[in-house]
């Protein structure tokens, strides 16, 4: 089993390095069509999203709404797209969802009025909504004044609209008002959450401003996505645990030989472009996906930081001191971490998604 192992990720290395060896020598890759994809499970998940079907865009996936969820991403991942520790979003998954508006004159006078219409009936059976909350600038510096905004929900009955209070204070100018209740219990039947932006202008006494269009406000789905391969919404408890099977500390001398060899099992670097697969396009962030992979020859002597289980250590003794055709326990990844993904969707809408396990974070011998 550990030489089936070896070999199954020598060839995985090996489908992996060809193309991207390849690609380095030549000119940048089309978008369309994309180019083999190397057997990576984060780059065979992302490629179900890819473009190339019908009816996929380069949508509306720019401008304020693409820099609210850029901020959010950095808020909460490192440079290579970890999710950071004691930032959680507690969710796998946050999708945007972009209005379409109906009405060609929503200035009458100081006010401005935008019928707005959130379409839901494309939402995946396995996503669970967690929470869902409208985003909006309330203010809107001016010239001679200010515009201040609110959001009403449009009742279904001839009935006056509710008005929306933000959930918590602006951050960075920005609110967010919770409508998670009109989506579990209200219209969602219907696949649609329909709002007013309604904005007025406050200007000084002789001041005057041309009409500017706020930023139309845009919906954010928290999502609990349950397929196979993605990241627990929470956390789970850590495990304090050794460092090695109780077998390694009490063999004689064990520790003694702290050192290791530049060739012994390790974790190695290997990046990976997306611009380089025709993809940087569509994934927003991260620009680089950095699985690292683990290498070298597995020492006689287990040290106590390879984390390795008792069996490892009998059959490394085994080969050393009793058969040498018993194999010497292979160099294997440890432990692994998530990475969190940014893209553009089909529909021109802005995905976050954690991918579990997709990162490398130490080695072991097995």
């Amino acid at each position: 089993m550990a030489l089936l192992c070896s070999s199954t990720s020598l060839l995985l290395l090996l489908l992996l390095v060809v193309p991207l060896s390849q690609a380095a020598n030549q000119s940048p890759l089309p978008a369309s069509p994309l180019p083999a994809v190397p057997t990576l499970p984060l780059l065979q998940a992302l490629q179900m999203r890819a473009p190339g079907s019908p009816g996929w865009r380069v949508g509306p996936a720019s401008g304020q709404p693409l820099h609210y969820m850029l901020n959010l991403y950095r808020r909460a991942t490192d440079r290579e797209g970890r999710p950071r520790r004691g930032r959680s979003l507690g969710t796998n998954t946050i999708r945007l969802v972009q209005a379409s508006s109906h009405g060609d004159q929503p200035w009458a006078g100081r006010w401005y009025m935008q019928p707005l219409t959130y379409h839901l009936d494309s939402q995946p059976e396995a996503e669970h909504l967690l929470r869902a909350t409208v985003v909006y600038l309330p203010s809107l510096s001016l010239a001679h004044g200010r515009l201040l905004c609110a959001l009403e929900l449009v009742a279904a009955s001839e009935a006056p609209g509710v008005l929306l209070s933000p959930a918590a204070r602006p951050h960075h100018g920005w609110a967010e008002v919770d409508v998670t209740p009109y989506l579990v219990l209200g219209n969602s039947s219907m696949g649609s959450l329909a709002l007013r932006h309604v904005c007025v202008h406050a200007g000084r006494a002789g001041g005057h401003d041309a009409p500017v269009a706020p930023s139309r406000p845009f919906l954010l789905l928290y999502l609990n996505d349950t397929q196979a391969g993605l990241a627990p919404p929470l956390a789970e408890p850590h495990r304090h645990r050794r460092d090695t099977g109780t077998l390694a500390h009490d063999l004689p001398n064990y520790l003694r030989e702290q050192g290791g060899d530049k060739n012994d099992c390790s974790l190695r670097p290997f990046s990976v472009s997306f611009a380089q697969l025709g993809w940087d396009h569509w994934i927003i962030a991260p620009h680089r996906y950095n699985p690292r992979y683990c290498k070298g020859a597995c020492p006689h002597l287990l040290r106590y930081d390879y984390h390795a289980p008792n069996h490892a250590v009998v059959q490394s003794f085994v080969h050393q001191l009793v058969d040498a055709s018993v194999p010497r326990p292979s160099c294997v990844p440890y432990r692994y971490s998530p990475i969190s993904v940014l893209m553009i969707e089909r529909n021109g809408g802005i995905l976050y998604k954690e991918y579990e396990n997709m990162i490398a974070e130490s080695c072991t011998c097995r």
